[in-house]
């Protein structure tokens, strides 16, 4: 059997409430010090909590991952000529909730003056520039950044990104396409704010505290990334060198419950188990994760019993953090967000920390990194994600 290289990443970029660009991203998250604040961006009084993760400068969304796909793009070392084959695989929320950026009444009038992802659309119900429908974005998206390749809409929760990853992968080593341009965003907003604040799913606290006894629930952030996925033989014919490589990927559904996740953990479990099959790798392998671990009881439970079954004996001793307890729940972003990150933690050597440690949970037996940043110690990561609904993913990501 001929062996395939595997899908190279070329280039990344990220929006945080740690700042613009990959490096911002990782500087905060090893800093170790949480992003959250308090909300201004739109009124919580009447909220249970009123905290998130936002950057107090930020564009509409739609303008924010234009920039961030031009970004990327720039840093695999692509001009317009030379992305105009790519396709775009778009993970987003959608709606007129996630609109506007500064949330402000500054918004441009319809018309002759629409931005470029409102052309053509009706007038919103507030007389502003409507939100499209979201192939029509992925679609105008595509044409500003200079993407002439089909384009792809996922709005599968809190799996969209990863998802997407996973399928750019797959369309590229199928042969497909030779490069797809994966983005995925979510700035956060009031309604989606409101419901997780209704259901109690926020920390009363103000903290994100994965794995750790005390826990109380997640909190959100905004995020916008865009990663450059193609062949290792494109990437190496134009003189390219990768910043990581995708060897493998998995998917998998607890087929459990509509919200809660599978106490054993067994779809996510196979998510990573298909993973480290598709690279041909034993979970020995694996050096770090990047856990999905939200900082609710439930769901972190959960996860841990899956890194067990996945992982065996080796589960207590992977180095294991949540950087959500940093940056914040992106939902549909998060996917995406957490693989840049995963992939500069390899580039510079470096594990980012589990923020919130309260003290260790009996039902989390893990090795969660607590105190301090640590080195990296192999060469390969997972990056985790898992969804209401029970659907689950594992990246595999490799140092180059």
């Amino acid at each position: 059997m001929v062996e395939r290289e595997p899908v190279a990443i070329s280039g990344t970029y990220a929006v945080s409430a740690f700042g613009r660009g990959a490096d911002a991203l990782l500087a905060g998250v090893l800093a170790g010090v949480p992003a959250f604040r308090p909300v201004r961006r739109f009124d919580t009084a009447g909220r249970r909590v009123t905290v998130a993760a936002t950057l107090p400068d930020v564009a509409t969304l739609p303008d924010e991952l234009a920039d961030a796909v031009d970004a990327a793009c720039r840093a695999a070392g692509l001009d317009r000529a030379g992305r105009a084959e790519s396709a775009l695989f778009l993970a987003t929320h959608g709606g007129p909730a996630t609109l506007p950026g500064r949330f402000t009444d500054d918004r441009p009038a319809p018309g002759v003056d629409d931005p470029w992802w409102a052309a053509g659309e009706r007038a919103g119900a507030d007389g502003g520039p409507a939100w499209p429908e979201l192939p029509a974005l992925a679609g105008r998206l595509a044409r500003r950044c200079g993407l002439d390749g089909p384009t792809r809409v996922y709005t599968t929760a809190c799996v969209s990104a990863s998802s997407a990853v996973a399928d750019a992968a797959a369309t590229i080593l199928r042969g497909d396409r030779e490069r797809v341009v994966v983005a995925a965003g979510y700035l956060v907003e009031p309604d989606q704010f409101a419901l997780f604040d209704a259901g109690r799913a926020l920390a009363a606290d103000g903290a994100v505290r994965p794995f750790s006894t005390g826990r109380q629930g997640l909190l959100l952030g905004d995020g916008v990334a865009a990663v450059v996925l193609e062949s290792a033989g494109a990437l190496r014919r134009r003189g390219g060198t990768p910043v990581a490589t995708l060897p493998g990927w998995g998917r998998a559904g607890d087929a459990y419950h509509p919200c809660q996740p599978d106490p054993q953990g067994r779809g996510l479990a196979r998510a990573v188990g298909a993973a480290l099959r598709r690279a041909g790798l034993p979970a020995g392998a694996v050096g770090y994760v990047n856990a999905n671990a939200t900082g609710t009881g439930f769901s972190d439970a959960s996860e841990a019993a899956a890194l067990r079954l996945a992982l065996g004996e080796r589960a207590g001793q992977v180095p294991v953090s949540s950087t959500k307890a940093l940056h914040g729940h992106a939902l549909e972003a998060s996917g995406l967000l957490e693989l840049v990150l995963t992939v500069a933690a390899l580039r510079h050597g470096k594990l980012p920390v589990n923020a919130g440690w309260l003290g260790p949970d009996a039902a989390c037996p893990l090795d969660v990194v607590t105190d301090a940043p640590r080195p990296v110690s192999g060469r390969y990561a997972l990056s985790l994600n898992a969804a209401f609904g029970g659907a689950n993913t594992a990246l595999l990501v490799g140092a180059p």
